[in-house]
């Protein structure tokens, strides 16, 4: 989406642009979610602690995606999830209050977020139906095909998180196919 020289400089205004290191936390689990992540360059991973003390990643995000807690932030509330970065991560992060003064003064933003909002939502569903429908060879397989750069990207104990291995497994799997 492009914008005039004069409302892309009010966008910028609406964000704070905040650089994280390795490892560490945009959004902890359990504290109010007031903000949302654009991922200007890097990767995070949002994730939960299970009951039995690991953690369970959900999602990712890479360059040009958004990340949150978004059910918090839509409602300020306490978030379920914590978001961590993977590697060392610049973000634009937005309060609800400014993105909502936001597309005040930009309305034309609208459609570009209800847009990326689709977008994310289709890549959960998709993720699910992978769950369900592949075999745990085939979700790897299918990772390693589509996600190449991801998958080399990723500690491999967060990927098997991912995808809901045991990094013991995707181990296995990773010298059953290599050789």
């Amino acid at each position: 989406m492009s914008l005039p020289a004069n409302k892309t400089s009010l966008l910028e205004s609406f964000f704070d642009q905040r650089s994280y290191a390795k490892k560490e936390l945009l959004l902890t689990e359990g504290q109010r979610c007031f903000e949302k992540f654009f991922i200007v360059k890097g990767c995070v991973q949002l994730s939960y602690l299970r009951q039995d003390g690991t953690e369970q990643t959900l999602d990712f995000a890479l360059e040009n995606w958004w990340i949150s807690d978004f059910m918090a932030f839509a409602h300020g509330g306490i978030s379920q999830f914590s978001i961590r970065a993977v590697e060392r991560t610049e973000v634009l992060a937005i309060s609800a209050a400014h993105q909502h003064a936001l597309l005040e003064q930009v309305p034309e933003l609208h459609a570009y977020f209800h847009l990326m909002f689709q977008r994310a939502y289709a890549a959960s569903q998709m993720r699910l139906r992978y769950l369900y429908e592949f075999s745990k060879e085939e979700l790897y397989l299918h990772f390693l095909r589509h996600f190449p750069a991801f998958t080399q990207r990723v500690p491999q104990y967060l990927l098997a998180s991912f995808l809901g291995f045991t990094p013991v497994y995707l181990s296995e799997l990773r010298k059953k196919f290599v050789s």
